[in-house]
């Protein structure tokens, strides 16, 4: 089974300036996450960069990068730049690892790469871990997923989903009839769909949720959920995430 990884890697971040160049145990996140996703089963790992100290950062650690616009959107309308410049086309599978994740687990990028070769009606693939804390479930920033019986997307939200109607009254119950999901920003794409989507108009409800992956649903396009046992290692969007990051890899190291 062979495909890509990409990494969408932007300079400016408000919450955490030069994000992407953060040192990790002596070498930038960007390099750390391109090293985890080497470990998986991937051809071909290759960061998707906005600025040039990015790309000779990957370039001085040995990993593939290239320059795209500075001016993308979205993450998605950066990897299609990357497809072009890598003329990858067609049914070529393409796994988006996002920039902020240092420790992802190699074995997850497999299985959601691997999900969408074998579902062929799927245009994207992504993965989801069951939710058992409350406060995680009525959590905006938790993307909840709800999928139909083949395992397929029936919505993303960011409210808490699936509503239990006969749980404490007013509350966001959670029944083991049907654990909710949290969704993890994990995708792979067909190169074809990849290189269409930022040419598809933005969806209402897109933009309602802020969650660019319902333009795809809005769109007929369906997306194959992986199910994983575990939740996926932190992501770096804070100061102090970034500090819990080095501490996790000061360990690992030791």
């Amino acid at each position: 089974m062979g495909f890509c990884v990409l990494i969408p890697a932007r300079l400016a971040s408000t919450r955490l300036p030069d994000k992407p160049l953060a040192d990790i145990g002596g070498a930038p996140m960007v390099v750390r996450v391109a090293q985890r996703a080497a470990r998986s089963r991937a051809a071909r790992v290759v960061v998707a960069a906005d600025d040039l100290r990015i790309v000779r950062a990957c370039e001085t650690h040995g990993v593939q990068a290239v320059l795209t616009h500075k001016d993308h959107p979205s993450g998605s309308d950066r990897l299609a730049q990357a497809c072009e410049l890598l003329g990858l086309d067609g049914d070529d599978a393409v796994v988006n690892v996002q920039g902020d994740e240092p420790l992802i687990e190699p074995a997850l990028i497999d299985a959601v790469a691997a999900l969408l070769v074998s579902r062929p009606e799927a245009a994207m693939s992504t993965a989801a871990h069951a939710i058992a804390d409350k406060a995680e479930f009525r959590n905006p920033n938790v993307v909840k997923a709800v999928l139909d019986a083949n395992g397929m997307a029936l919505y993303f939200s960011r409210a808490p989903i699936p509503w239990w109607r006969d749980g404490s009254p007013g509350q966001a119950s959670i029944t083991a009839a049907l654990p909710p999901l949290r969704h993890v920003g994990l995708y792979a794409y067909r190169a074809r769909f990849l290189r269409l989507f930022p040419r598809l108009a933005p969806a209402p409800v897109e933009q309602v949720e802020a969650l660019e992956q319902l333009r795809a649903l809005w769109h007929g396009h369906r997306i194959a959920v992986h199910v994983t046992d575990t939740a996926p290692g932190i992501g770096v969007d804070t100061p102090q995430d970034l500090e819990r990051v080095r501490a996790l890899w000061r360990e690992r190291s030791a």
